[in-house]
């Protein structure tokens, strides 16, 4: 077993942060190395905070109402940081969509007026996501 310095541990972690924070930013577009069946997923989730961003829509997050497209950047923020318990995209919502990791307070959309559970919304526009998406199954 090789032992790391504290100094490789820190570069190593830095330079993660680093990464992140530039992809978060979408500054930097790297290719990211997925296994196959994770490709889909991100893709999938990614396609929904696209839709989150462009819904023009509050989303209510610890009683403070924010605008689709700040929602949209701290759900990928929380998705990056959560990730690791993800393999689909509905893990995605469920774990990571629907309520603050912080206080526990479940979120919620506001669409013309109305209310409603983030988790409710999201399964939502994942399903018309799935319902538009091209036939990719040739005969």
């Amino acid at each position: 077993m090789v032992k790391k310095t504290r100094t490789e541990v820190a570069g190593y972690t830095a330079l993660r942060n680093l990464v992140g924070a530039l992809l978060l930013m979408g500054g930097l577009a790297l290719p990211m190395a997925l296994p196959a069946t994770e490709a889909p997923v991100e893709a999938e989730i990614n396609a929904l905070l696209e839709v989150v961003a462009k819904s023009g829509c509050d989303f209510k997050r610890n009683g403070t109402l924010h605008a689709s497209p700040d929602a949209a950047e701290h759900l990928a923020l929380k998705y990056s940081r959560g990730r690791r318990y993800v393999e689909t995209t509905e893990d995605f919502i469920d774990l990571l969509a629907t309520k603050s990791s912080w206080s526990g307070r479940s979120y919620a959309v506001i669409c013309n007026g109305v209310e409603t559970a983030s988790g409710t919304w999201l399964h939502v526009q994942l399903l018309g996501l799935r319902n538009s998406a091209p036939n990719t199954v040739t005969e």
